[in-house]
């Protein structure tokens, strides 16, 4: 495990974890707020997104956004994966390069999932191709310049049109600047066209499976008729890239993507929990906890702990606690500190509380550690070694 360094071993909210791993009773020595993940259902999260995949013929490349973990990223490639996706360049660079320290040696698949600017990316998006088989997407005819313009010539890259399906985040927006982008691509030595990505982001949790189907058959739709009109101008759409852990049921039943790009799918959190209730999509379990303390039990009615919002996004409102979900309730209370709304007693002084994150992606990226757990036995940690890799 990469995680048992000197440079981890040295810090002291780490040593003693890392001095006793295996040994039962771990987990309790873990200094709080800790990223906790339950392994055995990590992986069986991504069994079971693996044999779905799998069972329905398409490809599955994880997104690797959820997780900045090239230990997550090897379990998922040796169950089955195609490749991984990437919402940023260096968030691949760091991930592709630990990879071999966690067995995985072949040359890996990557997709850079969001358009590239300035001749300094495109320099080192280049330099990352030599050492993996590298994908990239594009939205405008520029964005292929720069590449070009940076091409060392020795090496070649595959190019996906990046289409707007809604989300109005990147992407052409429609058939007519899909077909100029592939038809600048065409004319380039050092590049080829690869096929299209299409995410409908603003989808994935929506409440209740019917109102997700109506919302992405307008996706599926905007897509298709890209695809449609690239293929009747002779263009051949190999790839058909995207989906989400709140969509990847309906994308199959569409049949337009070969691809799926979920990434949630391994942790789950609260926000995909309200979203997806008993739906199909929500057979996944819930994995990812933030392990917390009671610092403080002076008050009647409630508890105060050590996770506050510098321990997770907070974007998508509060957490909820694990195993208490519907009798206890977390409030903010400042960047260190939540309390716990309790009857007195319920909780005492040093007692360990369970948080399901409100939305995992953002929240990795506040850890350096994943901590693997087996009950109360920390039996492996993760570095999360694409922590803050937002260029």
């Amino acid at each position: 495990m990469d995680v048992v360094n000197e440079h981890f071993r040295d810090q002291p909210r780490f040593r003693s974890v890392i001095e006793h791993l295996g040994e039962s009773g771990s987990r309790r020595l873990l200094s709080t707020p800790a990223l906790v993940c339950d392994l055995d259902t990590l992986d069986s999260n991504i069994a079971t997104m693996a044999n779905f995949a799998g069972s329905a013929g398409v490809a599955l490349r994880p997104h690797v956004k959820s997780h900045k973990s090239a230990y997550v990223a090897a379990r998922q490639l040796r169950a089955g994966a195609v490749g991984l996706a990437f919402a940023k360049l260096s968030e691949a660079e760091a991930i592709i390069e630990q990879l071999p320290e966690h067995g995985y040696d072949a040359r890996v698949s990557a997709l850079l999932t969001s358009p590239i600017v300035g001749a300094d990316l495109a320099s080192r998006v280049w330099q990352l191709a030599r050492s993996c088989d590298l994908a990239v997407v594009a939205d405008s005819p520029e964005g292929i310049d720069e590449l070009e313009a940076a091409a060392p010539g020795d090496v070649e890259l595959s190019v996906l049109c990046d289409v707007d399906v809604g989300q109005g985040r990147t992407g052409v927006v429609g058939a007519a600047e899909a077909l100029l982008l592939v038809e600048r691509l065409v004319d380039s030595p050092a590049m080829h066209f690869g096929g299209v990505q299409g995410y409908a982001g603003n989808h994935q949790h929506v409440q209740g499976k019917e109102k997700r189907r109506e919302r992405l058959a307008t996706s599926a739709e905007r897509l298709n008729t890209v695809i449609r009109a690239l293929e009747d101008s002779g263009h051949e759409v190999s790839l058909r890239t995207g989906g989400g852990t709140g969509s990847a049921f309906i994308d199959i039943e569409f049949g337009v993507l070969n691809e799926l790009q979920c990434g949630s799918y391994i942790f789950m959190d609260r926000e995909y929990r309200d979203a997806l209730g008993d739906d199909p999509e929500g057979c996944y379990v819930q994995s990812l906890t933030i392990e917390t303390t009671v610092i403080s039990t002076n008050h009647e009615r409630h508890v105060t702990i050590d996770a506050g919002l510098k321990s997770m996004a907070t974007e998508a409102g509060a957490p909820v606690v694990f195993g208490n979900e519907t009798s206890v309730s977390y409030y903010f209370q400042g960047d260190e500190h939540g309390t716990l709304s309790a009857p007195h007693g319920t909780f005492a002084r040093g007692d360990r509380v369970s948080l399901i994150p409100p939305h995992c992606d953002p929240t990795v990226n506040l850890y350096d550690i994943i901590w693997m757990v087996r009950g109360d036995t920390v039996v492996d940690a993760a570095r999360v070694v694409a922590r803050g890799c937002s260029q």
